[in-house]
């Protein structure tokens, strides 16, 4: 009777092992769009999903979270392709693409690590539409920028160990001829955000500046032990007091004749 059981639970283990390979290599790229909502509390969902994990596709819609009314939508959404891999150690390889907005695809390398993971962003260029940001909830609903922005880096990493997180590199995003529906001025002109981090891994600086426009913008922050804090002023050019004071107004605190911008 023992020999006869041991061919038949052989078999049952060897069913169970495969139903699970199965479900790894085919799982639908649905799961994708579950974890993503969840890890950022609704902020960005996946839908109309095809495909696997390993490959698939999806739309992305950016909400300002649950029960939030302002949501946009990429336009073609994103492909994705998944690889898992060992480079001194376990990693896991993303080939990320939207036919909108990257020319070449995007490469990610995850690794997890003791107590924490570390994302690799290989360098690259892309060019997105800032009525996205509208998606977000406030402000961005109320001030509905139009233009687009140039987000590049010639590489950069984020690591979490202990839950700390650590930056290394540099991203740059250039938004250009920004216009807003609560100024006449269009376009307002355009801006150059860079982030840098200071090499080592626990302080980053930012900086903004202003490449042409009636809107003038300037400051700097500044990054430490997890935190961003930012100072900076806004300012109408001359002869453009008028048709920017609206916005002045909403953006920040008004000083006199500039805005002072604040955050952290």
């Amino acid at each position: 009777m023992t020999e006869h059981r041991k061919p038949a639970r052989w078999a049952w283990l060897g069913a169970i092992l495969g139903t699970l390979l199965a479900l790894i290599a085919f799982a639908p790229a649905l799961w994708v769009g579950a974890l993503l909502s969840h890890y950022t509390s609704g902020k960005v969902q996946l839908l109309n999903t095809g495909g696997t994990v390993w490959s698939g596709h999806g739309d992305v819609l950016l909400s300002g979270g649950e029960g939030s009314r302002s949501q946009t939508a990429l336009p073609q959404g994103l492909r994705w392709k998944l690889r898992p891999g060992w480079s001194q150690g376990p990693v896991l390889r993303m080939s990320l693409s939207s036919p909108c907005c990257t020319e070449q695809p995007m490469s990610i390398a995850l690794r997890p690590s003791f107590g924490g993971a570390q994302v690799r962003v290989d360098a690259f260029s892309s060019r997105w539409p800032a009525a996205m940001l509208v998606g977000l909830g406030t402000p961005w609903n109320t001030l509905r920028m139009d233009g687009q922005l140039l987000v590049q880096s010639p590489g950069f990493s984020l690591a979490l160990n202990g839950g700390r997180p650590r930056l290394d590199g540099q991203l740059v995003v250039e938004a250009h001829d920004l216009a807003t529906r609560v100024s006449t001025l269009r376009p307002l002109g355009s801006y150059r955000v860079e982030f840098r981090s200071a090499g080592d891994g626990d302080n980053a600086a930012l900086k903004l500046a202003t490449l042409k426009g009636g809107l003038l913008l300037d400051g700097d922050g500044q990054w430490s032990g997890g935190r961003l804090r930012f100072r900076g002023v806004a300012s109408a050019a001359p002869g453009q007091e008028s048709a920017l004071a609206n916005l002045l107004s909403i953006i920040g605190r008004r000083d006199g004749a500039r805005t002072l911008l604040t955050f952290g």
